[in-house]
């Protein structure tokens, strides 16, 4: 078969080789293996259908992955098959292994096509297997390529952008970070020397850490200055993450709303003029 390049000869021959089972034989075969667990009968059945494997391997071939690791993986997804077939059903074994080797190879076509692992879900995986396919009919019927996104998307229960990134994704291939930028072996740098990096350098990190020690030991000094009402009010209007409102300090206090208003201001007045006067100094420090 000049389809089948990349197998094994000797794989092929065994399975062209291979007798074709009738529906009754067949059914005997499946019976065993389920309900005795014979493994004889388990070997029969599969190697009746490695023709089968390879057809459905060989869809796959153009992913760019060895033949004869689609092969494996499709024989992966007949035993699978195999061990969920159930005879009484009247189905023949062949219709429903199809699917299992399918979704097997897929699964592996998936897992290794690319470095940047992509999605799982059946939506995504029609949209991965199917894109090239459907783009080039809509291609043919005159569809912009905007449009021709919006067709696939509709047609495969997918986003416009998942589509355009998945379209991306299958027009261009891999490229290590740490490959060299030139093929000038003069040259060390790589592709990942150029990526900018926008998070904040180390010593900000520790800079900002120790400011922000520094500024919350200020403030508990400066809390202490207040009063057993006022530090109460403040701690529930500023310093928790669902705040009092000014109604409910006042019932719990047997105040009014607007009398803890007063009292909040009065003291973050305090506290402000408290901070500014022992700590000025080196608050402007910090911010140099």
């Amino acid at each position: 078969m000049a389809q089948a390049v990349g197998i094994p000869r000797h794989f092929m021959k065994a399975a062209m080789n291979a007798p074709f089972l009738e529906r009754a034989e067949e059914r005997s075969l499946a019976v065993r293996w389920r309900s005795a667990d014979d493994e004889n009968a388990l070997h029969q059945l599969a190697h009746a259908h490695m023709r089968l494997v390879m057809a459905v391997a060989m869809r796959f071939r153009h992913y760019g992955l060895p033949v004869v690791d689609l092969v494996q993986e499709g024989h992966v997804g007949l035993l699978e098959a195999a061990a969920r077939f159930e005879p009484e059903r009247e189905v023949r074994f062949s219709t429903y292994a199809t699917w299992w080797i399918r979704a097997s190879i897929q699964d592996y076509v998936l897992r290794n096509w690319s470095i940047v692992r992509g999605g799982t879900s059946s939506a995504q995986k029609a949209l991965f297997f199917n894109l090239r396919r459907l783009r080039a009919r809509l291609a043919q019927n005159g569809q912009d390529g905007r449009t021709a996104h919006e067709h696939i998307a509709m047609a495969l229960g997918v986003s416009v952008s998942d589509v355009e990134g998945m379209n991306a994704r299958l027009s261009g291939s891999d490229v290590s970070l740490n490959a060299p930028v030139s093929d000038d072996d003069s040259s060390a740098a790589e592709r990942g020397d150029f990526l900018v990096d926008t998070g904040p350098l180390a010593d900000e990190i520790v800079g900002s850490r120790i400011d922000g020690e520094r500024r919350l030991e200020w403030l508990h000094d400066a809390m202490s200055m207040l009063s057993e009402r006022e530090l109460h009010i403040v701690s529930a209007r500023q310093l928790q993450y669902d705040a009092k409102t000014l109604e409910t300090l006042g019932r719990e206090l047997g105040i009014s709303k607007e009398r803890v208003r007063q009292i909040e201001s009065r003291a973050l007045e305090k506290l402000r003029r408290t901070l500014l006067s022992a700590h000025a100094a080196e608050a402007h420090q910090a911010a140099l």
